[in-house]
């Protein structure tokens, strides 16, 4: 298991190396890594997506965005898979979860990109400080 994401993270399955892993058939979120320096049990994040079928994705090498995993990593014997089976998720949690993780990881094969701030407005109001309160204090 490795946890990914912020807080607590999610407790994803893996990783595992890609080219001897097979899916399992149902959605889920996945996130590809790769260890820069490999004399290091560290990971770094090259890749994250979700499906509705992580079965019917193209793994382990026929993803549209292989080849750049196989390139980050030097090789395709050095290309990991971690997934989050997301219990009762809907597409919907699917795809926050992996907005969350690409903002936060910035990986590098994924051609969308998220802003990693948090605006007042998506968690509440702020009040001085630059503290975030989902309550209105009274003036």
């Amino acid at each position: 298991m490795i946890r990914l994401g912020t807080l607590g993270g999610y407790a994803f399955a893996g990783p595992r190396l890609l080219g001897a892993w097979s899916p399992p058939a149902g959605p889920g979120v996945y996130a590809i890594l790769y260890r820069p320096d490999p004399e290091s049990q560290r990971y770094a994040v090259a890749y994250v997506g979700h499906a509705d079928d992580l079965a019917a994705e193209g793994f382990p090498f026929r993803h549209r965005r292989a080849a750049c995993w196989t390139a980050r990593a030097g090789s395709k014997w050095k290309v990991h898979v971690a997934f989050l089976e997301v219990p009762g998720g809907t597409r919907g949690h699917r795809e926050a979860i992996a907005a969350e993780l690409m903002s936060r990881y910035r990986p590098s094969c994924n051609e969308e990109r998220f802003d990693p701030a948090v605006r007042a407005e998506w968690v509440g109001h702020s009040y001085g400080s630059g503290s975030i309160s989902t309550t209105p204090t009274p003036e």
